[in-house]
């Protein structure tokens, strides 16, 4: 297959500010409740957007330090190239197993933002195992996306959305939720993998990309092909680099769980020493902060000086400094929703056309309906806080199973935060896999197909059903 033409697409940035003003132009249009936009809340939603995200872009920032470090090391290039020799002629097994892990972490925890984390290691794993950077950007983002829209016992999505229901009388039983959050989760998943799957299968056949354009292949070749595989030598230092590495995202993945959810107390008495917060209780600040400690860990143990440490993971955070944006930026559009209180307008007007239809219509209905509200509000613990109060009594009040309710806004959200411009996950991720927001949507559209249909079948007979 010949190389395809250089084609010019929009930026990230331009994508989400042309966003902007489009809800700020509809915000014009007289509609109760709703505030008009005025050209001071587009000129200043960057820096409000920014405001409202400060603790994620931090947490990047000190990231993209911590990545520049260990990057320095070689031992990620060394741990690549010896994977890759190790699994030659088997690579496709990485994804299956990959993607599950992610997925494992969105359906628990609601892994998102942290995943911008593995994305230059499992890119860089990708291209040199012979696929390309599609490939290496869908694992992270497919897998814990699927893991999200079937939430189990997911806090900021299903834990939020159950919280909302106390003192209403509405009693909601959690086995039914975990229940159809499996089969969403684990049906989405096989999707997923089998789609990833069947294009790799179709990269190694071609000896190279079959989707990316011209200029996406040189950003990728540029980006990580630096990994030598014949000639890179794998030393004691690079595996203890490497140790050191799965520590952090260990501690990280132990350190976002909710224990106390699950009634377990045993990080409590002893793990606030670092953060003046024990285990289960960190956020994007106390992450940043990890990552920066762990960087000098590993500045320490790879003998870098403090010129060459400081240096180093300054250019790192530089190196993710387009993400920030992308991500202040994305947040800017969730902002205006909520000032002009468009949000609120829409919510009001998709409850009331809902009112009296059966089942069978009302379980596809609601799913659209949150899918049209998940561009607004990306964020699931925020949609799930300013809807599940209407949309479970109204489910409740008709005669429908609240428990599916909160299972349709997780997998309704779940498929829009797969692909929406307004999500910090999805923009941050691509740009960081060097793969254009235009050309993932091409790619990706077969497969969202495939999820809507799995996920409305499923929750339409469930509310048939339960």
């Amino acid at each position: 297959m010949g190389e395809k033409k250089k084609r010019q697409s929009l930026s990230a940035f331009s994508i989400i500010f042309l966003i902007i003003i489009v809800l700020a132009l509809i915000t014009r249009i007289p509609m109760e409740g709703v505030v008009p936009a005025g050209i001071s809340d587009v000129f200043m939603s960057p820096f409000n957007g920014f405001k409202d995200a400060v603790d994620v872009c931090v947490f990047v920032l000190f990231l993209g330090g911590f990545l520049g470090l260990v990057t320095k090391t070689g031992a990620l290039d060394a741990g690549i190239a010896a994977l890759v020799k190790k699994l030659k002629g088997r690579e496709l097994i990485l994804i299956p197993i990959l993607m599950f892990l992610f997925s494992l972490g969105g359906t628990t925890y609601g892994m998102a933002e942290e995943t911008i984390a593995f994305y230059v290691l499992i890119c860089g794993t990708m291209y040199a195992a012979g696929f390309d950077t599609m490939v290496g950007a869908t694992v992270i983002l497919l897998g814990a996306g699927v893991g999200v829209l079937g939430s189990t016992v997911n806090p900021f999505a299903t834990g939020v959305a159950i919280s909302t229901f106390k003192g209403t009388g509405i009693e909601i039983n959690n086995g039914t939720v975990m229940i159809l959050g499996t089969i969403l989760w684990l049906t989405s998943y096989l999707a997923a993998t089998w789609y990833v799957m069947r294009y790799a299968k179709k990269i190694k056949e071609d000896k190279g990309s079959i989707f990316l354009s011209l200029q996406e292949k040189e950003n990728m070749k540029k980006e990580f092909g630096h990994i030598d595989l014949e000639n890179v030598e794998y030393t004691t230092k690079h595996k203890i680099t490497l140790l050191i590495f799965a520590f952090t995202f260990v501690i990280m993945i132990l350190s976002l769980i909710v224990w106390s959810e699950y009634d377990i107390h045993f990080f409590e008495s002893w793990t606030a020493f670092l953060t003046g917060v024990p285990l289960g209780e960190w956020y994007f600040g106390e992450l940043a902060c990890w990552f920066v400690f762990m960087g000098i860990v590993i500045a320490v143990v790879n003998n870098f000086s403090e010129k060459e440490t400081v240096d180093t993971f300054m250019a790192g955070s530089a190196d993710l400094l387009s993400v920030v944006l992308i991500i202040a930026l994305s947040r800017g559009v969730y902002v205006i929703m909520s000032a002009t209180h468009l949000d609120a307008f829409l919510l009001n007007h998709a409850v009331s056309m809902l009112q009296g239809l059966p089942g069978y219509i009302f379980a596809p209905a609601s799913y659209v309906v949150y899918m049209g509200l998940t561009f607004l509000i990306p964020s699931t613990s925020g949609l799930a806080g300013a809807t599940m109060p209407v949309m479970g009594p109204l489910a409740h009040g008709l005669g429908f199973s609240p428990e599916v309710m909160i299972m349709i806004f997780s997998a309704a959200s779940g498929i829009i935060n797969l692909i929406t411009p307004t999500s910090a996950v999805v923009m941050g991720g691509l740009a960081t896999a060097r793969v254009e927001y235009s050309t993932y949507i091409k790619w990706v559209a077969k497969l969202l197909g495939i999820i809507f249909i799995l996920n409305v079948v499923i929750l339409t007979i469930a509310i048939m059903v339960f």
